[in-house]
């Protein structure tokens, strides 16, 4: 809103030698200050009398020796025109008009302002705050509710009602690596009902990534199926190769510290297969039990 802010009146020292009257007390104002209104001229005594405005606020004539200040329609002393709330002066401030009052610009949209989630102190208009989902905080209110710190301008996420920071919402919600223990924000997999990041789920041996490919595990340590076969599969007593549990190796027999493929657990002499029978072992050599007798 705008306002006419008016200095004391433009008085003129009529020095004429011309007849110069009030025009309501027909006095000589010659040699004497005179205001003009509305074409006419006015003695002071007469102005503040006759023609001076009456002050919204206190209802006392706007002499001519007065600021004057003019708003729609309705005159105001330079000291009456003040906020109805906080009486702070407003001769040189912006205002708002509220049922006829004037106020500052803190009281006078305080009464409608929305009200802050976190403080439900209002929010002003014209001041630092942030809107989400139809509601309204001051910015410094707008905090992580993990860390308690103002989120500002960085990304946030929510949670419910619950607002965080993206370092907090990772910290609380993220899956966290079996493997190094930091929170996987996006692909990973899951391997014994555990979170990996796809670049943590290596072969312990050769760190050849493993995620999409075949592998297998001893003792918590996942091998791709090189290093195993090379490095950790026990060694098959019949044909003398790895026992990795792929392919046709899926069975296998262990007895006394001893393993075979279950297709290489045979008789050795006849050949006969022995898984699920009765057998004989003699040195490093399993006989079924017919066998074993013409030894």
């Amino acid at each position: 809103m705008t306002y006419r802010h008016s200095g004391p009146r433009s008085y003129l020292s009529a020095t004429m030698t011309d007849r110069f009257d009030c025009f309501y007390c027909r006095d000589n104002l010659h040699g004497k200050k005179y205001v003009k209104k509305d074409e006419k001229h006015v003695c002071v005594r007469c102005f503040d009398k006759l023609c001076a405005n009456t002050c919204a606020e206190c209802r006392r004539p706007i002499g001519a020796d007065a600021k004057e200040l003019h708003h729609k329609n309705r005159y105001w002393h330079e000291d009456c025109f003040r906020c109805a709330k906080c009486y702070k002066p407003l001769a040189n401030e912006p205002f708002a008009m509220k049922d006829d009052k004037i106020m500052c610009g803190k009281c006078g949209p305080r009464d409608d302002a929305p009200r802050c989630q976190a403080c439900y102190k209002c929010v002003l208009p014209g001041s630092q705050n942030v809107e989400y989902k139809h509601k309204v905080w001051h910015e410094e209110c707008f905090t992580c509710l993990l860390c308690k710190q103002p989120i500002r301008s960085q990304s946030f996420l929510a949670k419910g009602d619950d607002i965080y920071c993206s370092p907090c919402h990772e910290k609380k919600f993220a899956k966290h690596c079996f493997h190094c223990k930091e929170a996987i924000t996006s692909g990973g997999i899951t391997y014994q009902d555990q979170p990996w990041h796809s670049e943590c789920f290596v072969c312990c041996n050769c760190r050849k990534p493993l995620a999409g490919g075949r592998f297998t595990s001893q003792e918590d340590k996942v091998y791709c199926v090189d290093c195993f076969k090379t490095s950790v599969a026990k060694k098959c007593c019949g044909c003398q190769n790895a026992i990795t549990g792929f392919g046709r190796g899926t069975n296998v027999v262990n007895y006394e510290g001893n393993c075979w493929h279950e297709y290489c657990f045979n008789c050795k002499r006849c050949s006969l297969s022995l898984a699920n029978k009765r057998f004989v072992l003699h040195g490093e050599d399993i006989y079924c039990s017919d066998c074993a007798k013409k030894l």
